[in-house]
């Protein structure tokens, strides 16, 4: 029992100081990428969050999927999901949690935190103050967690913001900025207009249950009577709940940051109208059994404050794809800018351009400019407002959190400020360490530096040849739109290409083969070749002579023109560094077919070709004379662990009983570790939540295999394997003259496939 009188004074709260290496402030997806990254290089971590789970707008208590540079697929990024510990938090919640449940990737995110031993999370804790040591430089953080009455005193030497509004770098105060620049400071020709707005707004989703019975529904009287207030009421219908509601979106033309309850109250009051429009109005019979299953209480915000870095991202680094020395992570989401109180505005519920292709995200915008210890993640990293646009998105985040997290450990390493970090050799470690753990920064292959393997003699029970993509008994796509394969080609080589088509009556075909003309982009802008065919009536094979002679291995596009009175035979084999894609619309991301711009946007015309989803998704049959020859031994030992300008893998034959690679050293190894890179179809969103996905695991995704020795001594093996990364450290160093790999064929129409082995040690 506790029992007290009557004081006089004030009591004090609950103090608890901690004193740790790293203070991480926000617990979205960038917060918490930065947290674990740096957690397991052995930081000392605290993540302070204001929310009783984690995930920011990915969270149960908003439910967005997370998304980056995949974009719903509905842009001309191949292969471009992003890598590392965004990855793998994406690929288990596929396999948990395929129907994208919110409340289970609550409990992944959770379970991901609380697994780091060096990493403490402090929930429903908010910071509100913090105290300086010097001008430049943070001491410490006071924080309250409302749940436990409990006032938190953190010290550290090294602090990140990925608080969304930068609660920690304006406290501090860092350099910032709220609203769109002007076009004469960047020259960015997209910057909206003041009539257009600066920011952009919140939205609250709500999801409906259909109970199996009449439900009646009365309005609080809070809700938006007048639904003709919505010039977009025409297009309201119950079939769209969750994120497909990101257009009820509300408050760019208020203080997005200290005017968030009114926004939020705004937000009810169009959600309830919304719904009773649909309940009551008595235009939507199909209604009647359904009912409210769920509304957001907190608005999912956009935009507020963006802080200064040694660089700010802008537009043209987006368009142009521009490359940077200091690159640490990448985007790829269109550029993606919203009118301000969208749902009360008749304009178009966003503005999206994209780009032909990745960009690259520098180091320099990933910590302030004015303190020497304040690292920025997530939406408010060195941006400007328009490309922000594209920044802003929670996979491209997340994936900067993870270069946060890496960065900070190499810095607290030698007592480094961040800045210090650009060095040469410094930054080449940094980019080292993060591609090792599968960050794929583009155009930056990870060395060979102490990898064993690449002066070892490697050898393979097979190699798979890809002489064809063998024809389906009875699948087809027709040719309403066109339909073309990316295919990875040898350099001046000529190929004959047979194709599968069925006509109904006599119709021509058209072949063209194109490329893009940037390595590793797969915008189809150069064309190689093209030939027109005259079919006859019914089932044929097509021959196409393709003089491709290219000075570089790369990939090109073999696409086929017609109409919808033609069709071509697809395979049900799927091979690594292949895909099929169409040059159609993506509704979902504002992808048309074409993106046709403004003269006057800075933004360029191009045409999208697209992949479809699995199962639709299925690779165009084809027939390639000579084999492509695209897996080999220089694809394993170049650095990059997705297709870029190649496979970059190899992959075994179908037909193998035992897919195995054999690695035999200069001598003997004293080795310490193995690195295996496998393939996670990087061309899937995974978005996180309300999509749905065909697969538990991708069906590229090599789920057993098993390491020895020459000798045959068993070092490691792994059954349920679904990550990208097999990361095998021994707790004492074993001697060995060599590896030998063995792998299982993930299914039957999928041969194993491996894109890198790093073997670490001392010959």
């Amino acid at each position: 029992m506790i029992k007290e009188g009557f004081e006089s004074g004030v009591r004090a709260l609950k103090e608890i100081s901690l004193v740790c290496e790293l203070v991480v402030v926000g617990g979205g997806l960038a917060g918490v990428c930065a947290a674990i990254a740096a957690a397991r290089r052995g930081v000392d971590t605290v993540l302070v969050q204001d929310r009783p789970v984690l995930g920011g707008n990915a969270s149960s208590e908003v439910r967005l999927w997370a998304l980056g540079a995949t974009s719903h697929l509905g842009n001309n990024n191949r292969w471009s999901r992003e890598g590392g510990l965004i990855d793998e938090i994406l690929a288990e919640n596929l396999y948990r949690n395929r129907d994208g449940n919110p409340l289970i990737f609550d409990t992944l995110l959770l379970e991901k935190v609380r697994e780091e031993p060096k990493l403490r999370l402090l929930l429903n804790t908010a910071v509100f103050a913090l105290k300086k040591r010097e001008a430049k430089r943070i001491e410490s953080v006071e924080a309250f967690c409302s749940q436990n009455a409990t006032l938190y005193k953190i010290e550290a030497p090294y602090f990140c913001d990925a608080s969304g509004d930068g609660i920690l770098g304006f406290a501090a105060g860092a350099a910032f900025r709220v609203g769109a620049e002007r076009e004469s400071e960047f020259g960015e020709k997209f910057t909206p207009s003041e009539e257009y707005g600066e920011l952009l707004g919140h939205t609250i989703y709500f999801y409906t249950k259909d109970v199996g019975k009449p439900v009646d529904y009365v309005a609080p009287s809070f809700a938006l009577k007048d639904i003709t207030a919505l010039p977009k009421y025409r297009s309201i219908n119950v079939k769209d709940q969750g994120c497909k509601l990101w257009w009820v979106e509300f408050g760019g033309s208020l203080d997005t940051i200290h005017d968030s309850e009114d926004i939020k109250w705004e937000l009810w009051k169009i959600v309830y109208g919304i719904w009773n429009y649909i309940k009551n109005s008595g235009k939507f019979p199909e209604a009647e059994t359904l009912t409210l299953e769920w509304v957001g209480t907190i608005p999912g915000k956009r935009e507020s404050r963006r802080f200064e870095g040694d660089y700010m991202l802008k537009q043209q680094d987006i368009v142009e794809g521009a490359r940077f020395d200091d690159a640490v992570a990448f985007g790829g989401w269109s550029i993606d800018l919203h009118p301000q109180d969208g749902v009360y505005r008749d304009l178009p519920s966003c503005d999206q351009w994209h780009a032909k292709g990745i960009y690259q995200i520098p180091y320099r915008c990933y910590y302030s400019r004015n303190l020497d210890n304040l690292f920025l993640a997530g939406r408010i990293i060195s941006a400007s407002h328009v490309a922000f646009g594209s920044s802003r998105v929670m996979v491209t985040c997340a994936h900067g959190g993870q270069a946060v997290g890496v960065a900070v450990a190499h810095c607290l390493a030698e007592g480094l400020a961040p800045r210090d970090l650009l060095e040469a050799s410094r930054m080449k470690a940094l980019q080292a360490d993060l591609n090792k753990a599968g960050q794929g920064i583009p155009d930056t292959p990870l060395s060979g530096e102490g990898d064993l393997v690449q002066s070892a003699r490697v050898e393979f029970s097979s190699v798979n040849a890809l002489a064809a993509l063998e024809p389906s008994e009875d699948g087809w796509v027709d040719l309403s739109f066109a339909a073309g394969q990316w295919i990875p080609v040898r350099a001046k080589q000529w190929y004959r290409i047979t194709a599968y088509v069925e006509s109904a009556g006599k119709n021509d075909l058209t072949v063209k083969i194109r490329t893009a003309n940037r390595l590793g982009h797969f915008t189809p802008e150069a064309c190689i070749h093209e030939t027109t065919i005259a079919l006859a009536e019914g089932e044929q094979a097509v021959e196409v002579a393709c003089p491709i002679e290219l000075d570089t291995d790369q990939y090109v596009l073999v696409s086929f023109h017609g109409n919808a009175n033609l069709r071509l035979r697809v395979s049900d084999a799927l091979r690594t560094g292949t895909v099929s894609v169409f040059n159609e619309g993506n509704e979902a991301v504002s992808s048309k077919g074409m993106q046709k711009p403004p003269a006057d946007i800075g933004v360029d015309a191009f045409e999208f070709w697209c992949p479809r989803r699995r199962p639709a998704g299925r690779n165009l049959a084809l027939r390639f004379d000579p084999p492509l020859r695209p897996y080999g031994v220089e694809e394993l030992k170049r650095g990059y662990f997705r297709p870029v300008a190649s496979s970059n893998a190899w992959v075994a034959e179908r037909t193998d009983p035992d897919p195995t690679v054999t690695i035999v050293f200069e001598g003997k190894a004293k080795l310490e570790s193995v690195d295996l890179y496998f393939d996670p179809d990087y061309d899937h969103p995974m978005e996180s939540v309300q999509m749905g996905h065909a697969e538990r695991v991708v069906p590229f995704m090599v789920r057993s295999f098993q390491l020895f020795d020459l000798e045959g001594k068993l070092l490691y093996s792994m059954k349920e394997n679904r990550q990208a990364i097999a990361h095998i450290e021994f707790s004492q160093p074993v001697e060995v003259a060599g590896l030998r790999l063995s792998l299982e064929h993930p299914t039957e129409r999928t041969p194993a496939a491996l894109f890198g082995v790093r073997a670490y040690g001392s010959l």
